[in-house]
């Protein structure tokens, strides 16, 4: 029973130090998608929808 009096204190305070080593990373921008830009450029999105009015006129 004197074990818990330490190890609960102590967990709670490794649980605020695993949040604050998080949330110190993400602000740096640890985890930041560095890849994903790239294969967006190579995506073919140069097609583009015709409507009425860029068709030629039939005759």
């Amino acid at each position: 029973m004197e074990a818990l009096y330490l190890l609960i204190p102590l967990s709670i305070v490794v649980v605020f130090i695993a949040l604050w080593v998080f949330f110190t990373a993400s602000d740096g921008g640890q985890f930041d998608d560095l890849v994903g830009p790239g294969l967006r450029v190579l995506q073919d999105d140069d097609a583009t929808e015709t409507t009425a009015s860029d068709e030629a006129p039939r005759a």
